[in-house]
């Protein structure tokens, strides 16, 4: 089999792994980086555990060859943490009880940060904000947690600390 060497940026570190040229990048992200937040649910593109932000935007890594990010820019839920604060949407997680087993939450929160980075400081409706999670299945929380707690960051009722 050949092996490629993979460079790229997953959360501000620069890494090079030798992979499969059909290794997905959920598999590097957890299996050879060693990032497990980043959650393999469905690996059919159905359940959103496994989002992360490639340059910003929300992709499911389990659809993504990992080859496809060479050289890119990769976020996942441990890179929203800085200098260990929390970002503001985790944060509107945890005040608004957006979680309970927690499996979907990475992914959540990953769409959520692309949503909210992608305003402009344009306030969504609740519409919106359902849309922009419609590809991440939580089964505990029924969403309107999840909803609220993103709405409160919209609102900027959650600042940079």
């Amino acid at each position: 089999m050949e092996k490629h060497i993979l460079r790229l940026k997953v959360n501000g570190d620069e890494y090079e792994v030798y992979i499969h040229p059909k290794t997905l990048l959920a598999e590097v992200i957890r299996d050879h980086l060693g990032l497990t937040g980043t959650k393999r649910g469905c690996d059919t593109v159905s359940c959103g555990a496994c989002t992360v932000n490639v340059e910003g935007k929300s992709v499911k890594s389990c659809s993504v060859l990992a080859i496809q990010c060479e050289g890119l820019e990769v976020t996942t839920v441990e890179g929203l943490e800085v200098n260990g604060k929390l970002s503001q949407i985790q944060r509107a997680f945890l005040d608004n009880g957006s979680y309970q087993c927690g499996f979907c939450t990475p992914g959540m929160l990953m769409s959520s940060t692309a949503f909210l980075s992608e305003l402009e400081g344009k306030k969504p409706s609740e519409e919106e904000i359902r849309e922009s999670i419609e590809g991440n299945v939580c089964r505990c929380t029924g969403y309107n947690s999840i909803v609220r707690a993103i709405d409160a960051v919209a609102q900027g009722k959650y600042k940079e600390e």
